[in-house]
């Protein structure tokens, strides 16, 4: 039994042609979504680790 070469949906897994990424825009437009939501939780992220940062830094120059 041979198989022919593919690949598989990112969002759903099923099994797709090699030349695409995604088997249905709608998959594809949730791939985008989780993409921009990725972005935004790792900005966050960066913003909270710089506040600490900055108020770390604060308290250990005001406390001369």
């Amino acid at each position: 039994m041979v198989v022919e070469a593919h690949r598989h949906c990112a969002i759903c897994g099923k099994p797709i042609p090699l030349s695409e990424s995604f088997c249905s825009d709608q998959c594809q437009e949730q791939f985008q979504l989780r993409q921009k939501q990725v972005a935004k939780q790792r900005k966050m992220i960066y913003v909270v680790f710089a506040v600490i940062i900055i108020v770390w830094l604060a308290f250990m120059f005001l406390r001369r």
